[in-house]
C-alpha cells in the first residue's frame, strides 16, 4: 500500500472543529438561493443536478439530510467580501449562487474528463447517468448561474459589472482547465507555466469570487482591487493545498483514496517539482514511471519517495504560507472592521492546513 502521509506535509486540522464561522453563518440562506434556482423545474436535466448537489439520493429521493456537499468556498467568499466591505451579504445571494453553479459546472465536467468515480463520497454523476447525459447536465448547470445571477439586487450597472465578471472568469477557469489537459502528455511542464494554469483553472473563479463580493459592496476601486488581490493569492494557495491532498490526503478525509493523483499520472505541483527540481536520477526515474499507461501500487510507492526525496513537500508547504502571508497583505489599506480581519485571518488558517 502507498504511504498516505509524510512529515513534511502540512499538518490536517480536524475540520469538525476548525471550519471557519463564515460558512454556517451565510450557509441557510445560500441554499435557500441555490435550491429556488431548480425549483419546480422538471425534465431530463434537473434530477442529476439535484442529485449532483447532494439534496437527492440516486433515484431522487428528497433528502432531510443533503449528503456530499462541498465548502461552498466561492459563494462563502463572494458573501463575505460583500459583508466585510460594509454591504448587506444578502444582496450578494444571487451572485453567489451563480458562483456555486459556474464551480460545479466545473466539477461535472472534470469528474468525466479525470474519468472519477467518487466525488465527497458519493458516486459521480456520469457513473450513474452516463457521459453523454452527464455532459448535457453540466451544462445545465452552467445555465443555472446565468438564471441566479438574474435575481439580481443591484443596479443595472453593478449586475453588468458582477456579469462581466463572472464570464470573464468562466472563460479564464476552461482555458486553465484545456491547459492541464495539455499536460497530460507531457513530461516538460515548468513550474512557471504550471502556477500560470493554476492562476487560470482555480484561482479565476477564486479571485472572481471575492472581487464580486467587494464590487457590489463598494464603490472604491481601490478597495475592490485589495480584495481581488486577496482572491488571486487565495487561489493559488487553495490549489496547491489541493494537489498536496491529491497525492497524501486521507481518503476518509477527501473521499478519494490516497495517493489517487499519482494513480491516474496526474502533472500536479509536486510532481512538476520534482521533474524539474529534483536529483537527475529521481528524475529519470519519475518520467519512465510516467510514460507507463498503468502504474501499479510499487510505482505509486516509489513516486512518493521520489517527491520526498526532491523536497517537493516542503516546497508545497513553502508556497503554502507565502501565499497565505500575500493575501492577508492585499487586505492592509481596506476598511475592516477588526472583527472582519479576524474573520479574513479564520479562513487562511483553514485553508492552509484543510484536509477536505
Amino acid at each position: 500500500m502507498p504511504k498516505v502521509q509524510t512529515p513534511n506535509v502540512p499538518p490536517a486540522l480536524d475540520t469538525s472543529r476548525a471550519l471557519p464561522s463564515i460558512f454556517t453563518r451565510y450557509g441557510e440562506a445560500l441554499q435557500f438561493e441555490l435550491r429556488a434556482a431548480l425549483a419546480d423545474r422538471d425534465g431530463e436535466v434537473p434530477p442529476p443536478l439535484r442529485y449532483h448537489m447532494g439534496w437527492t439520493s440516486e433515484s431522487g429521493r428528497p433528502l432531510a439530510d443533503p449528503e456530499g456537499q462541498g465548502k461552498a468556498l466561492r459563494p462563502t467568499l463572494c458573501l463575505f467580501a460583500c459583508e466585510a466591505l460594509g454591504g448587506d451579504w444578502r444582496s450578494a445571494l444571487p451572485a453567489a449562487a451563480a458562483l456555486e453553479f459556474i464551480h460545479n459546472f466545473s466539477l461535472v465536467h472534470d469528474d468525466i474528463q479525470d474519468g472519477d468515480t467518487e466525488r465527497r463520497h458519493r458516486r459521480t454523476l456520469w457513473v450513474i447517468w452516463g457521459q453523454s447525459k452527464a455532459v448535457v447536465a453540466g451544462v445545465g448547470m452552467h445555465c443555472l448561474a446565468a438564471l441566479a445571477l438574474s435575481r439580481r439586487r443591484h443596479s443595472h450597472t453593478k449586475a453588468l459589472q458582477a456579469s462581466r465578471l463572472l464570464v470573464e472568469s468562466s472563460l479564464a477557469m476552461i482555458e486553465g482547465q484545456c491547459r492541464d489537459l495539455s499536460f497530460e502528455q507531457r513530461l516538460d511542464i515548468g513550474l512557471d507555466e504550471y502556477l500560470e494554469m493554476v492562476r487560470l483553472k482555480t484561482g479565476a473563479l477564486i479571485r472572481c469570487s471575492v472581487e464580486t463580493g467587494a464590487l457590489l459592496a463598494s464603490d472604491n476601486p481601490a478597495h475592490v482591487s485589495a480584495f481581488a488581490g486577496y482572491g488571486a493569492h487565495l487561489g493559488r494557495l487553495f490549489q496547491i493545498r489541493d494537489d498536496v491532498l491529491g497525492i497524501w490526503g486521507v481518503q476518509q478525509e477527501t473521499g478519494k483514496p490516497s495517493g489517487n493523483d499519482i494513480r491516474r499520472r496526474k502533472k500536479s505541483f509536486p510532481i512538476v517539482f520534482a521533474l524539474e527540481r529534483g536529483s537527475p536520477a529521481g528524475k529519470r526515474r519519475l518520467a519512465h514511471i510516467y510514460k507507463k499507461e498503468t502504474l501499479q501500487e510499487p510505482d505509486v510507492d516509489e513516486v512518493l519517495e521520489i517527491l520526498e526525496d526532491s523536497g517537493a513537500p516542503e516546497r508545497a508547504h513553502q508556497i503554502i504560507s507565502q501565499e497565505a502571508e500575500l493575501a492577508l497583505d492585499q487586505l492592509q489599506e481596506a476598511p475592516l472592521t477588526q472583527s472582519a480581519r479576524g474573520e479574513a485571518q479564520e479562513l487562511l488558517d483553514f485553508l492552509v492546513a484543510r484536509n477536505f
